[in-house]
């Protein structure tokens, strides 16, 4: 027996999945949660220990036999969060998030300072926004300076987990592209963007070596493979953020692809062999992990939003798929804003949930369900229109997370889109990406042809497109667009 492990350490848990490369078998995949400290000033953090833990209590529920048979490893992480670490490898705050708003007047602050929005797209091929790493350690300097004074390694969440595994510092393009100061164009850390931050102090000599995509980050070192029970000296491959395992573990490392990732935030990214970028900024303009591009849509609400709605009201998921279904397209004039927790795309970090559209007509929890289910597929449905202005041919819909789950949204999904749409067999994509990745580092190869034969896709769950249906979906997408734009002037 020969096992790849993923860990997929994300917003609300880390996951371990542990699969059989000569069986092509998921042999188990177990999970620990974490918590999240919030504050209405739009902060999001956590302890990096947390990560740690929860790892550790992953392997713990690992047998011994299948942990004995592990020859790589593979970390996938949430994009885009700080950890700051001091010179013996100590974490000298919290780790701000992804979903973390707090820092929209550093966005600001750093952009003036660089000479405004088209000068930071030249140096990035991205502009700075909350969310992204940059901001956090401005932040970090203005409001924790002995932090930030004894700060000697900038990491990303998977940096750091590959730390704890190697004892080596790495970071790799994929998820260095989502940090703010990393230029997409040319794969390499920007000295300029970084002096913005600080013009007296060398950060850019804080940045880890890029590994290369397909290359180990390191081995596997006695301490971590005494706490975890696995063998030392086994290889960990490169890593990626969250989006850029996701899109290995669905298959997305080809032209035409396009993978809709519906998690606690919504995600739309396709692989490209060139590097597409959205002045609009509708689409980020990163790299992906296997050595091309991953241009990609983020929202930061997907099934937070259908988890609001039914925690509101006491539902259990069936039960809201069931009333969602009981309601027509479009929710009879029924729209949802779902930005909960503020919004990237469009730029809204002080963006609320809005219910719109209600009269006594229509005031039904029917509607109001299915308004949430159609919400999130609306805020991403801008992403696949901006993919196509930039000239990618999408062919199909890979739908993964926790939302691909539900028959009623995987239909919405393909009807608003108006493409095929396949669900992969392995549900858990980043935990499966980040295996895939680790069996790549050793088996080496053609990372196309590793997901074609290890990737598939359960033919129950596809969908084809109504066209009529479509159609109804353009119209209440345009009244969803209207809400959007007559709301905007009190999100900004």
């Amino acid at each position: 027996m020969q096992v790849v492990a993923g860990i997929d350490t994300g917003t609300q848990s880390t996951k371990v999945l542990c699969y059989d490369v000569s069986t092509k078998t998921v042999l188990m995949t177990v999970s620990a949660p974490h918590g999240m400290e919030s504050r209405d000033d739009g902060t999001r953090e956590q302890e990096a220990v947390w990560y740690l833990d929860a790892i550790r209590s992953c392997f713990a529920q690992i047998d011994p036999t299948i942990k004995s048979s592990i020859i790589a490893i593979g970390v996938s992480a949430q994009q885009h969060g700080f950890v700051p670490v001091g010179k013996d490898g100590e974490v000298l705050a919290p780790v701000k998030l992804w979903c973390d708003t707090s820092t929209k007047a550093q966005c600001d602050e750093l952009t003036e300072k660089l000479g405004g929005e088209e000068r930071v797209f030249s140096l990035l091929g991205n502009q700075i926004l909350p969310g992204y790493t940059l901001s956090k350690i401005l932040h970090l300097k203005q409001h924790r300076k002995e932090a930030y004074d004894k700060l000697a390694h900038i990491l990303l969440p998977h940096d750091y987990i590959n730390y704890y595994l190697t004892g080596e510092y790495t970071a790799e393009a994929g998820d260095a592209s989502g940090s703010a100061f990393f230029d997409v164009k040319t794969k390499a850390w920007s000295r300029e963007v970084l002096e913005a931050v600080d013009e007296k102090r060398d950060l850019y000599s804080l940045l880890p070596p890029l590994v290369k995509a397909g290359d180990a980050a390191g081995m596997v070192c006695e301490a971590a493979a005494k706490e975890l029970g696995i063998p030392a000296g086994i290889p960990v491959s490169c890593g990626a953020g969250d989006n850029m395992a996701g899109a290995i573990g669905t298959g997305c490392v080809g032209k035409g692809d396009l993978t809709m990732s519906m998690g606690t935030s919504g995600t739309l990214f396709g692989y490209s062999d060139t590097c597409i970028t959205d002045k609009q900024g509708r689409l980020a303009a990163f790299c992906s992990s296997t050595g091309g591009y991953l241009p990609l849509l983020c929202t930061m609400n997907c099934t937070i939003t259908t988890e609001s709605v039914r925690e509101l009201f006491g539902y259990d998921v069936k039960k809201l798929d069931q009333l969602a279904a009981e309601a027509p397209i479009g929710c009879e004039g029924v729209t949802m804003l779902p930005f909960f927790n503020g919004e990237r795309v469009p730029n809204l970090p002080h963006g609320k949930g809005v219910i719109a559209g209600l009269d006594m007509s229509n005031m039904k929890v029917q509607n109001i369900a299915r308004s949430a289910l159609e919400s999130s597929i609306y805020a991403m449905k801008g992403g696949l229109d901006a993919f196509r202005e930039l000239g990618f041919v999408p062919s199909r819909i890979i739908l993964t997370g926790g939302g691909a789950k539900s028959a009623i949204w995987r239909q919405i999904a393909c009807d608003v889109m108006q493409l095929p749409l396949a669900v992969p067999k392995v549900a858990e994509s980043a935990a499966f990406g980040a295996a895939l990745q680790a069996l790549w580092t050793v088996a080496g190869g053609s990372i196309v042809d590793l997901a074609k034969e290890h990737v598939l896709f359960d033919e129950s769950k596809s969908c084809e497109p109504d066209r009529e249906a479509g159609v109804q979906y353009a119209q209440a997408y345009a009244r969803y667009q209207g809400y959007v734009e007559a709301m905007t002037p009190l999100f900004k």
